[in-house]
């Protein structure tokens, strides 16, 4: 028993396991929520509904982009390196990289708000040309200002390692989303009235809604501490002015900007794609119905599927993010590379294990889940992907903390540009096939540019102490 306790610990001591932990399996009970959720909503409104529901994935995914993806990540990655200035983490926490960057994604936000709701029907016609989708469209862009100040918060709480707040904001939010949904759908069930797929993009605004105001309340007992010490040695020589609000701006947009220009670039050329599929699947001879039905199939159904392991390889990447970037910053490079083989390893693992069971059983999972065979030959196909999909993951949150934003952002382009060329060329003469094998093409070549990344990082840090 003591044994046991003194190993508990030492486990809490180590802030990579413990964070990766309890993001793993809040992770997990999340995506299993969402899982079995989408199960309800594929049964509730259909493949076709389905596929109108994934439509407006593209405008969510460019408003988070702008407003909350980039000031996260570097939020986080700041706390972190002015972390390593203080004495002891406990005697001040640095809220001052929060406050930034709440001062600028709180505008950002509604501005993305205004213009998805008063553009929806023009968004909806010309760029996502489905006109069913601007109803939709104005009720999600309500949610945008909380997923931006939710963002803000949980970059700050990953900076300090604490991962356990953020993680109880996720769970809330996916109860909640499920939990009105299902009040709601039954109620219209029971009164003889056919569910709207609109009910399910208003339990995601709500959950969204009722996440962040977890968020900031848990938040509230660190905002009256004391402020941080600088006074220890900084990080390569910088003085403790970079804790004034000027440098903490200036760092802040530093990191955010190249992040947030990636990402938009990088979620555009994703929405070119999503709303290509459906397209170019008519090209192939299917009608509009069916070509939404076969979309909303894969996006909706094989897709969680697949990525529901990630949320292990998505835990860890999160927490590496500050790890990495505090022992590089402190230039313990060998404590880099050990985190880096560890997890790499781990992830490699795990998604060849995926690999056997979905190629193995895919048929069998998509209708059983699904009462869909189509889902059932998706989920063979996208298993080969899970090996590269993994430790992409993990990959790319290593080389976040090295300060290699820039290199992952040209890879990401290179990628995307490969599966949109088979989204044009395969998928006319294939049909939904010819994009699977697009993004085994592009996972793939992910995986490679990454690795050998990574590799020349590590080569030019030995030959550089070397020189020394």
């Amino acid at each position: 028993m003591n044994n046991l306790l003194r190993k508990l610990r030492e486990l809490s001591k180590r802030p990579l396991i413990t964070g990766t932990l309890i993001l793993t399996a809040t992770g997990l009970v999340s995506r299993f929520i969402g899982f079995f959720y989408r199960i309800y909503l594929s049964r509730l409104f259909g493949e076709e509904k389905m596929g109108l529901y994934q439509l407006i994935s593209p405008v969510i995914a460019l408003s988070f982009s702008l407003t909350a993806a980039g000031l996260q990540t570097a939020v986080s990655k700041l706390t972190a390196e002015v972390a390593t200035r203080q004495h002891s983490i406990k005697e001040g926490l640095n809220k001052r990289p929060f406050w930034a960057s709440f001062c600028i994604s709180l505008p950002l936000s509604v501005f993305c708000t205004a213009l998805t709701y008063f553009f929806a029907d023009q968004i909806g016609t010309n760029l996502l040309k489905e006109p069913r989708t601007i109803p939709l469209l104005r009720i999600i862009a309500f949610s945008f200002p909380f997923v931006g100040v939710h963002a803000c918060i949980n970059g700050w709480f990953y900076g300090m390692k604490k991962a356990a707040l953020p993680s109880l904001a996720q769970i809330i939010e996916q109860l909640t989303r499920v939990g009105c949904v299902y009040l709601i759908t039954s109620k219209d069930i029971l009164s003889g009235k056919e569910p709207d797929i609109g009910t399910a993009v208003l339990g995601l605004a709500i959950g969204e809604i009722v996440s962040m105001t977890v968020a900031i309340l848990t938040y509230l007992p660190y905002f009256s501490k004391s402020k941080p010490d600088f006074s220890s040695s900084p990080c390569r020589g910088e003085s403790s002015r970079a804790a004034s609000w000027p440098r903490i701006y200036q760092n802040l947009l530093a990191m955010a900007l190249p992040l947030t220009a990636n990402r938009l670039v990088l979620n555009i050329l994703g929405s070119m794609e999503s709303v290509a599929i459906p397209d170019m699947l008519r090209l192939y001879g299917y009608n509009s119905e069916t070509a939404l039905s076969v979309y909303g199939v894969l996006t909706g159904m094989a897709l969680p599927l697949v990525f529901f392991p990630n949320a292990l390889t998505g835990s860890i990447a999160v927490m590496l993010l500050p790890m990495i970037s505090e022992n590089y910053c402190l230039k313990k490079m060998d404590a880099v590379r050990s985190l880096a083989n560890r997890t790499l390893g781990s992830c490699l693992i795990m998604g060849f294990a995926c690999l056997i069971v979905f190629v193995l059983f895919g048929p069998w999972l998509g209708t059983v889940m699904f009462h869909s065979a189509l889902a059932g030959r998706c989920i063979r196909t996208l298993g080969w992907i899970c090996p590269f999909l993994y430790l992409d993951t993990t990959l790319s949150g290593i080389l976040q903390g090295l300060g290699k934003a820039g290199v992952i952002f040209g890879i990401n382009v290179l990628s995307l540009l490969t599966r949109l060329a088979f989204v044009w060329l395969a998928i006319p003469s294939h049909g939904i096939i010819g994009y699977l094998w697009g993004m085994l093409a592009g996972q793939l070549l992910l995986t490679i540019l990454y690795v050998i990344c990574l590799v020349r990082f590590f080569q030019s840090e030995t030959f550089t102490s070397s020189s020394r």
